[in-house]
């Protein structure tokens, strides 16, 4: 030991320099971190769709109930079943494709939130956000080949999603489930 050693001195190895992060992946996370929230907004809109799919078929079994318990006229509500069919499958389709950002949903969901302008007040609010959330500068990026290679060099990066969106989910499945029982108690 050397005299000028302090024996009660901290270990001064560099215990950073094996783990240090390439330039590549801190740039990867640098990305990632700045549209991380766009992401979750864009994937929270599948959610959405998925929901619109539940009501769908829920309202598709309940007509099929409606339409065998007044003796069977397969006529009119026939078409609306398969319309509610379609919608509700094409629905899942743009859930799934929105959770895994891909982007072959933009064009259709486009369409979808272009018409759904029209549902003036609320749904023309929701469906100008989705469409900022699809078309702008960070939708485009979101659903770029390249943000799928950072989302693969980065998936220890996740978004937490917070207590009162949990909460407010909760709520809105608790409330649609109150009436759809309501709906089976009553008989009709």
């Amino acid at each position: 030991m050397e005299p000028s050693e302090n024996p009660y001195a901290s270990p001064t190895a560099d215990l950073t320099a094996p783990f240090s992060m390439t330039p590549e992946i801190a740039d990867a996370e640098a990305i990632r971190k700045k549209y991380l929230s766009h992401e979750a907004s864009v994937q929270s809109i599948g959610i959405l769709y998925w929901l619109g799919s539940i009501v769908c078929f829920v309202a598709l079994f309940f007509m099929s109930y409606m339409i065998v318990s007044r003796g069977g006229n397969f006529g009119f509500e026939t078409l609306f079943g398969l319309l509610y069919l379609g919608i509700a499958v094409l629905g899942l389709w743009l859930g799934y494709g929105f959770r895994k950002l891909d982007s072959r949903v933009r064009i259709p969901a486009g369409i979808l939130a272009a018409l759904g302008l029209l549902q003036i007040p609320i749904g023309t609010l929701i469906n100008a956000y989705i469409l900022y959330l699809i078309f702008s500068a960070k939708g485009k990026m979101v659903f770029s080949p390249e943000y799928k290679e950072i989302i693969r060099q980065t998936p220890h990066i996740k978004y937490r999603t917070s207590l009162v969106s949990w909460i407010l989910l909760i709520l809105v499945l608790a409330l649609l489930a109150i009436g759809i029982s309501m709906f089976l108690v009553s008989g009709r």
